[in-house]
């Protein structure tokens, strides 16, 4: 069955711009990627969305939805009553570039703050050894595809813009936590996680958990965890004492 939805979908460039509203048909089955389609088709041609498999993998339509942040192509439109005004704006933590398209650069930026992967010296590809239960420990972190919604609706940096330069965001430090917990990884991130990328600043809120469309528990599987390792080394005033004490070298 069809019926006729309203929308409200933010038009403007690099943020400067407004809500337009448009009556479109709906049909059974449909996601709200498939509904701005129809509108660029029939109404906006010109109206400018990213996205890409349409499948809830690759990340791109990411969006706000009634002031949620999700995937577009994730969002079903019968999760909506027929008569509630759907609204669409694009991602609010970061630059607009035009309609519900945003520069998501400071994202990679961040990326590459993060040292890669560095196994011990050595070691060659075919000696790497691991058991299942250290695989497991950071596996489900691999399965971020970075719509990067949980960066978009982290407070530490919604709301306060200016932190961005201190603070990478949960994705950035899901990341870390995913090395940091690689037994073959020989570096130690912690210093890096708290000093330079910013851990100190998330409060855990779980709000990055809440909208993480692969269901990741970021918070609880990967943030609280770093913030444990920190704080071992850290504050733990006896690991503090140790580190001043030097050793007599005979």
């Amino acid at each position: 069955m069809s019926y006729t939805a309203n929308f409200r979908v933010w038009r403007g460039l690099e943020g400067d711009g407004a809500l337009a509203d448009y009556a479109v048909d709906v049909n059974d089955g449909e996601v709200v990627l498939d509904v701005i389609h129809r509108i660029q088709a029939t109404q906006a041609p010109d109206l400018a969305v990213r996205w890409n498999c349409k499948a809830g993998k690759c990340g791109s339509c990411s969006a706000e939805v009634n002031g949620r942040p999700r995937l577009m192509c994730m969002t079903r439109m019968n999760t909506f009553e027929p008569t509630e005004t759907i609204t669409v704006t694009p991602l609010r933590t970061f630059p607009n570039v035009r309609d519900l398209v945003t520069d998501v650069s400071f994202n990679y930026t961040k990326a590459r703050e993060v040292p890669a992967f560095q196994p011990p010296k050595g070691l060659q590809p075919s000696e790497y050894r691991m058991q299942q239960e250290d695989v497991a420990r950071s596996q489900e972190f691999r399965k971020c595809i970075e719509c990067f919604l949980c960066q978009n609706t982290c407070h530490a940096i919604r709301d306060h813009e200016n932190n961005m330069a201190h603070f990478a965001g949960p994705r950035v430090l899901m990341r870390v936590a995913e090395l940091d917990m690689h037994p073959l990884d020989t570096l130690d991130r912690k210093h890096e996680a708290q000093e330079v990328l910013g851990l100190g600043y998330c409060n855990i809120t779980k709000c990055c958990t809440e909208v993480c469309p692969e269901h990741i528990k970021i918070t609880d599987n990967a943030l609280i965890p770093l913030k444990e390792r920190v704080v071992d080394v850290k504050y733990d005033p006896v690991r503090w004492l140790g580190s001043k004490i030097r050793v007599r070298k005979s």
